[in-house]
């Protein structure tokens, strides 16, 4: 893991500040210029909605580099529900250009799956894609739609042509819920959360065992990704079946540019931070605390912007709200009034627009891609 070691050691200076983190409440006397602040206009991209009819867009991605059927610049979207909306059984994940061209990925066959995945296909918020644009995709299935028959899932591994060469199972992987990557030379470090230890059988009932795992990964240009280790960072997430969002748990993840991972604790609204995940040997917990309350709603995805603030956006009232390093909430934007109650249950993945000249994000109360601009 040489490369990921010298990505933190050359910013361990700049490192230290992000890592002694105080709670919001201690934070006011902290100024930090608003990344989301310029930006007043909202654009609907595109739907999001492929031929098979799966809807309910959860994971987003913006690809950095044009590898086989992958364009730089265009943004690949997850689709957690199958046409008759039931939760846990989308299969597909489309590409869309910036302006709006939408096309089909791939479309994942649980029974042509080359590997494990308990429960099947219904695919996550977590999504990344790695150098050589090897795709990974969390499913976190359900039989029926219900957080009652979820399974335990996988990642699934496609190639840059969209099609599923091998899966990640086991290893503490339990409902795969987020993820996001860093990429160092032939080296990835692959973050994920996972929202099923134990939540299903409590049957609606808070539990913290909510965890996030880093997955050390050894990339080829033309061979499939090797496993080499995985390692827990972060536990003891509150986490919960939820009939409307399927379950709240930990979800989004961001890495700050010193190897520090935000995380989104959506079931008690807060966001907290795992020092030196990167690197660390043993869990966290659940790390210290950036921000809590406030204008948080059931936080769901999360986004580092280029001035290092934390881009969130909630599942409870529609808004994105945007938490400075030192843990102020120093801006919030309504991105979405539909639903009953407005704003509620539309707002999933977002990503930071190329350039920094915007967000992107998904409504799936729309089924649609979204710029915020």
């Amino acid at each position: 893991m040489k490369a990921l070691h010298r990505f933190v050691t050359a910013t361990a200076a700049a490192g230290a500040a992000a890592l002694a983190l105080v709670p919001a409440a201690q934070a006011g006397a902290t100024t930090h210029s608003s990344f989301i602040g310029r930006f007043h206009r909202i654009s609907t991209i595109a739907s999001t909605v492929p031929h098979n009819g799966d809807v309910n867009p959860y994971g987003i991605v913006v690809i950095r580099h044009s590898h086989g059927r992958l364009r730089a610049g265009h943004i690949l979207i997850s689709n957690f529900n199958n046409k008759a909306n039931l939760q846990g059984t989308g299969t597909t994940i489309v590409q869309i250009s910036p302006r709006g061209h939408r096309t089909l990925f791939a479309k994942i066959n649980a029974s042509t799956l080359p590997g494990p995945c308990p429960g099947g296909v219904g695919l996550t918020t977590a999504l990344a894609v790695l150098r050589g644009g090897w795709v990974v995709v969390g499913s976190t299935p359900s039989s029926n739609g219900m957080a009652a028959t979820a399974k335990a899932g996988c990642l699934i591994v496609l190639n840059n042509r969209g099609h599923v060469v091998e899966t990640i199972a086991g290893h503490g992987i339990n409902g795969p819920w987020d993820a996001t990557s860093l990429n160092e030379g032939n080296q990835a470090a692959l973050f994920v959360t996972n929202v099923l230890n134990g939540t299903v059988a409590a049957k609606g009932k808070v539990v913290h065992r909510g965890t996030v795992l880093r997955l050390q990964l050894r990339v080829f240009n033309k061979m499939p990704p090797q496993l080499l280790s995985v390692t827990k960072i972060g536990s003891g997430f509150p986490q919960q079946t939820n009939a409307a969002a399927f379950v709240l748990g930990p979800t989004g993840v961001g890495l700050s540019r010193t190897g520090a991972l935000f995380v989104a604790s959506t079931q008690n609204n807060q966001i907290r931070v795992i020092p030196r995940a990167v690197t660390r040997s043993s869990t966290a917990g659940r790390g210290l605390l950036l921000t809590a309350g406030g204008k948080l709603n059931n936080p769901l995805g999360l986004a580092v912007s280029p001035t290092g603030s934390v881009l969130t956006v909630n599942g409870g009232n529609g808004l994105i709200v945007e938490t400075s390093p030192s843990g102020m909430q120093i801006a919030s934007k309504l991105l979405d009034n539909s639903g009953s109650p407005k704003g509620a249950g539309a707002l999933f993945g977002l990503a930071v627009r190329p350039g920094g000249r915007g967000v992107y994000y998904v409504d799936d109360a729309a089924n649609t891609l979204r710029l915020l601009h």
